[in-house]
């Protein structure tokens, strides 16, 4: 079952698409922050500038902390 899918059964049609078009702005906005700030070097880690290895999980905590979400 896909996300879409899942938010239309859980929180039904009209509230669904606009929790669909916030996930797709947060999805892309995360996206940008990675490519902008670090250097991906496997499916799961990430350089920052002077070589401090995150991992995807730990870059979405301080993404979220550095948005106020």
């Amino acid at each position: 079952m896909t996300l879409k899918e899942k938010l239309i059964d859980y929180l039904h049609e009209p509230y669904a698409y606009e929790c669909i078009e916030l996930a797709d702005e947060f999805a892309i906005g995360f996206a940008f922050y990675l490519s902008d700030n670090y250097t991906s070097r496997t499916l799961d880690t990430w350089d920052d500038a002077v070589g401090i290895r995150f991992t995807t999980k730990e870059l979405l905590e301080i993404y979220k902390k550095e948005k106020g979400l």
